[in-house]
């Protein structure tokens, strides 16, 4: 995802809009947002993703103690505005031994969270049971939000999902045990309404789970 416009569900090239198709066009699925080449994390990289999108950009707000920004994702592209972002913060895990984690917010049928999750998507809806209790949840704007676990994931990392703002919310972590972070109602903050407080998130290194899901 580094070089060039990709599609959101499987990571293909995309063909931008010519003569034929006014809309970016994968081999695979057709019609799609593009997911935009990902720059190193700084807050000029987040002011780009704040001011296009139309989705919230999630973040712990305040981060975790040693934890850092590492680097923020999009899909779409200036005419149709940010249709999904994904946050990533990287910092100690809970039980020891490195944690990450993303935060994607997506609009319905964009795949963005279901191909860092690892399975088909492009939804979460098939892979989580509404009918329990769920199994997580976040503040997000202030809001007690539910998340479920999210079945059918590889064993590396835990997927939650759920909806937040009208839009779906994924929170995925590496290792799995990282996954205990979601467990103590996490703060998050769409960085849209965050202001100058957004001058103050502490940068990392790119985190390679941003480029390969």
């Amino acid at each position: 995802m580094r070089g060039e416009p990709s599609c959101p569900k499987c990571g293909g090239r995309v063909r931008a809009p010519g003569l034929f198709a006014d809309t970016w066009q994968c081999d695979v699925h057709g019609t799609v947002y593009p997911v935009q080449p990902v720059i190193p994390p700084s807050v000029e990289a987040l002011g780009v993703v704040v001011h296009r999108t139309r989705v919230p950009v999630w973040m712990p707000w305040p981060l975790p103690i040693g934890w850092l920004f590492t680097g923020v994702a999009s899909a779409g592209d200036d005419r149709s505005g940010g249709r999904a972002s994904a946050v990533a913060c990287s910092g100690p895990g809970p039980l020891g031994g490195p944690g990450e984690l993303i935060l994607i917010a997506e609009e319905l049928g964009v795949g963005l969270g279901a191909r860092y999750a690892g399975i088909d998507g492009p939804d979460p809806g098939a892979y989580i049971d509404v009918e329990k209790p769920p199994q997580a949840k976040v503040l997000a704007t202030g809001r007690p939000t539910p998340l479920w676990h999210v079945s059918g994931t590889p064993d590396d990392r835990a997927v939650f999902a759920g909806e937040a703002l009208g839009m779906w919310l994924w929170a995925i972590t590496w290792p799995e045990q990282s996954g205990l972070l979601l467990y103590d109602e996490l703060v998050l903050t769409d960085l849209r309404d965050a202001g100058a407080e957004v001058e103050l998130v502490p940068c990392g290194a790119l985190s390679p789970r941003l480029l390969e899901p």
